[in-house]
This record gives C-alpha cells, sequence and structure tokens, in this order.
C-alpha cells in the first residue's frame, strides 16, 4: 500500500517509566509539505522527574490545568487515523503511545503500522557519524528546538520528506507496532 499522507509525531514524558506523556507534537505530511501541525503539553497524571524536566524543560506548574491523555487522544484519533504514523526513534514514541491507550483504558486497535526516519536515516545516509534527529537536522539543514515535541515531529517530518524527495520508498522501513503487546512485531 502506497501511502499518501504520514502523520510525523513525538512525545514527551515526564519520568522514566515513559507511561506518560507530558507534551505531543504533530506533523501531517502530504502532497510533499507539512499541511498541518498539532504541539500542546499534556497533564500526565504522574510525578516528573528531574532528568526529564531538565531534558524538556517542562514542569508540573507548566501542565497545570492542560488536557490529559484521553481528552487529547479525541482530538487527534482522527488524525492519526489518517496517515502512516512516523516517528523519529518511534519505538519509544509507539511505546508511549501503547502504554497511555493501555492505562487509560481506551482501545484503538490491536496493531497499527508506522515507519521510524531514523532506521531510514541509518540506510539512506550510513556516512553519517550517528543518525539522532539533532545530527540529521544539522546535516540537512533543518530547524530543531530539541526535545520540544513540536519541534522535534516537525523535524522527523522534515527528514521524511528529504528521504521521499530523494526518491525514497517508505515501503522496506514499514513495521506495525502490536499495540496490545506494547511490541513491535517481527517483519514477515
Amino acid at each position: 500500500m502506497g501511502y499518501q499522507r504520514y502523520i510525523a509525531f513525538d512525545v514527551e514524558t515526564p519520568n522514566h517509566a515513559n507511561d506518560r506523556m507530558s507534551a505531543i507534537g504533530v506533523a501531517v505530511v502530504e502532497g510533499g509539505r507539512v499541511v498541518e501541525t498539532y504541539d500542546t503539553l499534556v497533564d500526565p497524571e504522574a510525578p516528573f522527574e528531574a532528568f526529564n524536566v531538565a531534558l524538556t524543560g517542562i514542569t508540573p506548574e507548566r501542565v497545570a490545568g492542560k488536557p490529559a491523555f484521553p481528552a487529547l487522544w479525541a482530538e487527534l484519533r482522527p488524525v492519526f487515523e489518517s496517515g502512516l504514523l512516523v516517528a523519529h526513534n518511534a519505538q519509544f514514541d509507539m511505546s508511549v503511545l501503547g502504554k497511555c491507550l493501555r492505562d487509560y483504558g481506551i482501545f484503538w486497535r490491536e496493531r497499527v503500522p508506522y515507519a521510524c526516519t531514523c532506521q531510514m536515516s541509518r540506510r539512506l545516509l550510513p556516512q553519517l557519524p550517528n543518525h539522532r534527529l539533532n545530527t540529521l537536522c544539522d546535516r540537512l539543514d533543518l530547524p530543531l528546538d530539541h526535545h520540544r515535541a513540536g519541534s522535534d515531529s516537525l523535524a522527523c517530518a522534515g527528514v521524511l520528506l528529504r528521504h521521499l524527495t530523494a526518491g525514497a520508498s517508505v515501503q522496506p522501513f514499514l513495521r506495525t507496532y502490536d499495540l496490545t503487546r506494547l511490541r513491535t512485531l517481527p517483519k514477515g
């Protein structure tokens, strides 16, 4: 199946459990460009740890009064259903999404296809010293305010667009995430 619409997303988490979101960013790619963005803080309804606060700049005070995941999911679900999910180091973002759905008792679907721009970049840009998002953005001259969900999702979309524009296909990089078992299924 050839995809025409891609949902690049990024989440930030409040603590090492990585089972709640403190922010989510989404950049929708269609027709070779970003056509829609979404960037919001999330009340994780969970404690924050100093490491995560230092990394993301998100504090309990900043999320006070923000919607929790179930309210945001009502808004995001139609967007997430409208194309192929894409993230950088997608295993992490898919896992956080899966854990939020599970912990809040929300059934979305059993399995969901996705692609990872880190995996794509490892194969398509093997000469780079690493394939972190900030390294790719430096190399591809893409703006990035790292560990800010909105910026990271736009950067992920930018990396994806560069690969697609260069003629790469997302097909070899498609994976399936099992939302019930919280893991990527083996290929084949």
